[in-house]
């Protein structure tokens, strides 16, 4: 039996499936919730990853979901990879994931539920590693096979972080490196070597979970993570929520080790030039190819972008080489001079 890859059953490789900035704005511009309920302190009229509820006591709930499609062809990895990006959502908003619900759709007349099984095992096992159970979920047959999780987090009220709270003199630092869109259109065009693969793999499914850490740290005063819209587009939320202008030093921007060798066979996937295209006119100094290729690639399971008060830097960097995470300062936030990104190659 020839073996199924997963990824010649997607359109777009993960989080890099997401639907343009430009596009998706137009969608929601009439959708922001009219309801002015006091108990819904996040909610959609903002950018951030999660809707935050007010329990009353002190807590919050935090909830989210995200799916997409196969990044990679493993299936197991697919289910890791899905369930590390969906929890994040909560990490990225200073909270503890509680339980989790599967999203799955399925062609069950294509692939085989045996194989669908498999990315369920992988989800699990990301979520038994955090001690999250998988409580239930819902599937359809679907023409693609589509997977992630509904999250379900908690937090203490003042521990909540939001992507539109920076401030000014605020640095910025990113817990993983970029490349990842890069790498995952090399998997499904058959050219990214084993290593890679792995490497990449690993990367992806590495969780946020510092994000519950950096909650409670009052000096970090904005957190996202790095997802479908690429580094820049991330980062021109964060700013525009702000009312800041960010300042980005492209040469400390961390990236996979090995890019260059895929960025030479064109390995870019279509959302790098859809974000592009939604911000471009945001965004000045993005003057060559490898800056253009890399701060749009859309990241799945990418890592977190914290904003943090320059004189508490310190304490985040140590607490970053004690959770064994590299240590990137690649920019700082700034009063708006009407440009929203400033990028030094």
């Amino acid at each position: 039996m020839e073996k199924i890859r997963l990824t010649q059953y997607s359109h777009g490789s993960g989080c890099g499936c997401k639907i343009a900035p430009a596009e998706l704005e137009k969608i929601l511009s009439g959708n922001k919730s009219s309801l002015q309920i006091k108990e819904l302190l996040v909610g959609n009229n903002t950018n951030d990853d999660a809707a935050v509820w007010d329990l009353g006591n002190g807590q919050v709930l935090i909830s989210t979901v995200d799916f997409f499609l196969p990044v990679v062809d493993s299936a197991f990895d697919f289910g890791r990879i899905a369930a590390a990006n969906s929890i994040s959502d909560v990490y990225a908003m200073g909270g503890k994931p509680l339980f989790a619900n599967a999203v799955l759709g399925w062609p069950i007349d294509k692939i085989p539920s045996t194989i669908a099984t498999e990315v369920l095992n992988g989800a699990k096992s990301i979520c038994t590693e955090l001690n999250i159970p998988i409580a239930g979920g819902h599937s359809i047959n679907s023409s693609d096979p589509i997977f992630g999780l509904a999250v379900n987090g908690i937090a203490a009220k003042e521990n909540i972080k939001q992507n539109n709270t920076a401030k000014t003199g605020d640095l910025l630092y990113l817990t993983k490196p970029l490349g990842v869109g890069i790498m995952t259109t090399a998997i499904k065009r058959g050219l990214a070597q084993d290593e890679h693969i792995a490497h990449t793999v690993e990367l992806m499914c590495t969780v946020n979970s510092i994000g519950e850490r950096l909650g409670a740290i009052e000096a970090v005063h904005a957190l996202t993570d790095v997802t479908g819209f690429g580094l820049l587009g991330h980062l021109i939320e964060m700013a525009e929520g702000s009312g800041l202008s960010a300042e980005l030093d492209f040469s400390k921007v961390p990236v996979l080790p090995f890019l260059d060798t895929y960025l030479q066979q064109n390995c870019i996937p279509d959302n790098t030039f859809r974000n592009w295209n939604s911000w471009e006119k945001k965004v000045s100094g993005v003057e060559d190819l490898k800056s253009f290729q890399v701060l749009n690639d859309p990241q799945t399971s990418g890592g977190l972008l914290i904003a943090i008060a320059a004189d508490k830097a310190q304490e985040l960097e140590t607490l970053l080489n004690a959770c064994a995470l590299p240590v990137h300062c690649i920019g700082f936030m700034k009063t708006f001079d009407g440009q929203v990104i400033r990028v030094n190659v």
